[in-house]
C-alpha cells in the first residue's frame, strides 16, 4: 500500500530534545529519541515482551528502557538487558530504522535492507544558518496522502482559501507551465506573476508595498518531498531564472509528505528565507502565518475526506490548473502508488 524504498520526514529535530516521540509512518509504529550523546535513533515502537510502546520508556545514556518491565535496547535495536535474568532471548531485539538529520528535519528510511542515501532529498536551506533563517512545524491530516499532493501541486486555491495571507486574485488567474521528469519522478510547475498585489505574508517581512513581480516554481520529488521556490521583487525588476538576482527576496517553502496509515498523512513544513536572516521578530511572524496557512489546508482536506466517506461516488472535473496535480498522480501511479477507490 505504500512506497517504502524512499526517505520520509519523521520528526522535527526540536521534538527529540527530552522524551521519545511516537509516530505511525507507512502503517508502522516508530519510537524516535535522542541519546545523551546526541545520536538520533528510530526503533520499532513495541517491546517484544508484551507489546508496550517503547516511546513511553526512558532514555538512559545511549539506551532506551521500556517503561513497563525494563527491557533495555541499544541504538541498533538489540536488547541488552532484561529483568531478573542474565540470558536474553534471541527474539527480544527490535527493528532499527536508518535516520538522517538535515537541520531541523529528521528523515527516516522505511525500506528494508540498506538505506539508499542517493534518494535522500537535499535541504541545504535548513542547514546553512549563516545565509538562511527557517521556521518549521508539523500537522496531522485526517485525510489521505493523495489529497495533500493535489493541494500542494495546485496553488490556485491560495486565492480563495488563503486570501488573508498569501492569496491574491492573480494566483488563480495566471497560467501555469508543467514539466515532468519521468525518470527522476519529478514534477515541476511554474507560475510567474507580473505586476501583482503584494500579499500580507510578504509585505510584512520584505517592506515591499503595492505591486510586485512574484514567481512560484514548484518541484515535487515523488513521493515525499515538495519544494516551492518563491521569489518576489519590485515591479518591473523581476527575479532571474538563474538565481543571479540579489535584488529579489527568496523563500524556500518545503513540505515533507509522510503517510501515517491508510487515509492519514503527516504534513511537515519548513519555511526558509534569505532576507532578515537572524531576525527573531520575523521568525515569530512567519511561523505564526505559516502555521495558520497550513491549518487552513488541514481543515479543507479534512472536510473533503469526511465528505467523500459519506458520498457513494465523487465525480471530478479537472481543468487546466490541475495539470500539475494530474501529472503527480501519473508519476505516483508509475511508481506503484495505488489509485484511490473513489
Amino acid at each position: 500500500m505504500f512506497l517504502r524504498e524512499y526517505w520520509y520526514v519523521a520528526a522535527l529535530s526540536t521534538e527529540l530534545e527530552s522524551r521519545p516521540v511516537t509516530r505511525q509512518i507507512l502503517g508502522e509504529h516508530v519510537a524516535l529519541f535522542k541519546t545523551e550523546s546526541g545520536e538520533i535513533v528510530a526503533l520499532a515502537d513495541s517491546c517484544p515482551h508484551r507489546g508496550y510502546p517503547l516511546s513511553l520508556g526512558t532514555v538512559v545514556g545511549e539506551q532506551l528502557v521500556c517503561g513497563y518491565h525494563g527491557f533495555t535496547f541499544d541504538c541498533a535495536g538489540t536488547c541488552v538487558a532484561v529483568p531478573g535474568q542474565d540470558h536474553i532471548p534471541s527474539r527480544a531485539n527490535v527493528r532499527s530504522y536508518p535516520v538522517h538529520q538535515q537541520g531541523k528535519w529528521v528523515w527516516i528510511w522505511m525500506g528494508h535492507g540498506e538505506a539508499d542515501y542517493a534518494k535522500l532529498p537535499s535541504t541545504p536551506w535548513l542547514v546553512d544558518t549563516e545565509n538562511w533563517s527557517s521556521v518549521v512545524g508539523v500537522a496531522r491530516i485526517e485525510a489521505p496522502f493523495r489529497l495533500l499532493v493535489d493541494n500542494l501541486l495546485d496553488l490556485s486555491h491560495e486565492t480563495y482559501l488563503h486570501n488573508g495571507s498569501i492569496g491574491t486574485p492573480e494566483v488563480a488567474t495566471t497560467p501555469i507551465e508543467v514539466e515532468v521528469d519521468e525518470a527522476s519522478h519529478v514534477v515541476r510547475v511554474y507560475r510567474h506573476m507580473k505586476a501583482v498585489e503584494c500579499p500580507p505574508f510578504y509585505a510584512r517581512t520584505t517592506g515591499l508595498v503595492g505591486q510586485i513581480d512574484r514567481w512560484q516554481d514548484i518541484e515535487y520529488f515523488a513521493p515525499g518531498f515538495y519544494l516551492l521556490n518563491a521569489r518576489i521583487a519590485a515591479v518591473d525588476d523581476p527575479p532571474h531564472a538563474d538565481g543571479s538576482d540579489d535584488h529579489a527576496f527568496h523563500m524556500k517553502i518545503l513540505y515533507g509528505l509522510t503517510p501515517s496509515h491508510d487515509g492519514r498523512v503527516y504534513d511537515f513544513w519548513a519555511l526558509a528565507r534569505d532576507f532578515c536572516v537572524g531576525d527573531a521578530e520575523v521568525d515569530v511572524f512567519l511561523e505564526k502565518m505559516q502555521t495558520a496557512v497550513v491549518q487552513e489546508d488541514v481543515d479543507a482536506l479534512n472536510v473533503l475526506q469526511a465528505r467523500s466517506e459519506n458520498v457513494p461516488e465523487v465525480t471530478e472535473v479537472s481543468i487546466k490548473i490541475d495539470r500539475g496535480g494530474l501529472a503527480a498522480r501519473r508519476v505516483l501511479a508509475s511508481m506503484g502508488e495505488p489509485r484511490p477507490s473513489k
